[in-house]
């Protein structure tokens, strides 16, 4: 119920929440649709008129499911069956049942965020499944591999990284390893900075050694736990080891 409360999407204008729905996902929107455009001469090598059609078909689920983002509609359950539509519209019911709006219904901007962009990407799948014989096709690979492959660099770094820290991870002290426990801390939560979604689906490629940008990134940093996480995790393996100790 508070996340509910807190996460309502036009409470609060300045956030990532609102920009999120108003202006990321509608990119994100577009750009799934221009992909299935230009790959449309592929459809109809492979499928003929039948996959021109889907292609259609696709296009117009998506640019309707981008007016009902944008003009702020309900939220309507999913259609197409799948492994998993009754538990989507099982929670959306749940979603619905929490409101005090006078219709019960959830709409874009009077949802939780992460819900709401779950969805999107969920009616996004349902679209293309609902489009054969294109219903294979992955509207986000390009992108994806994309990235992947401009950031080869800094992957192969990261790689080297961690096979030298598995050679000499025996002989480094506690402080030593605390250090590298922090390092790659800080690498998973600056990884989150290659994600296509956040990016309205724009290159975020890492084209540099992560690992040189880890002081530098440091203030940005809202919130650090690091070292209560370190205190945890050695308490626990000192409380283990006497465990094991007394057997």
């Amino acid at each position: 119920m508070l996340l509910s409360n807190i996460m309502h999407v036009t409470l609060f204008s300045r956030s990532f929440a609102y920009l999120t729905i108003k202006d990321r996902i509608p990119q994100i929107l577009t750009k799934v649709i221009d992909t299935l455009h230009r790959h449309k001469s592929e459809f109809f090598e492979k499928h003929g008129e039948e996959g021109v059609e889907a292609e259609k078909k696709a296009i117009s689920l998506l640019s309707k499911l981008r007016n009902e983002l944008q003009t702020d509609k309900p939220i309507i359950p999913l259609v197409e069956k799948f492994v998993d539509t009754d538990i989507w519209n099982q929670y959306l019911e749940y979603q619905q049942s929490l409101l005090n709006e006078s219709d019960g219904k959830s709409r874009w901007f009077y949802s939780p965020w992460l819900f709401v962009e779950c969805y999107m990407y969920r009616r996004i799948h349902e679209a293309i499944i609902q489009s054969p014989p294109i219903d294979y096709f992955d509207v986000f690979k390009e992108s994806k591999e994309q990235n992947f492959c401009e950031s080869q660099e800094s992957v192969i770094a990261l790689c080297t990284h961690l096979q030298q820290l598995i050679k000499t991870i025996e002989d480094l002290d506690e402080n030593q390893l605390k250090d590298e426990f922090f390092k790659l801390l800080q690498i998973s939560l600056w990884g989150n900075k290659c994600d296509l979604s956040l990016s309205g689906g724009e290159s975020s490629s890492q084209k540099t050694d992560v690992l040189n940008s880890l002081e530098d990134l440091k203030p940005f940093i809202l919130l650090n736990d690091m070292e209560h996480l370190w205190s945890l995790l050695s308490n626990c393996k000192k409380t283990r080891e006497k465990a094991s100790f007394c057997f």
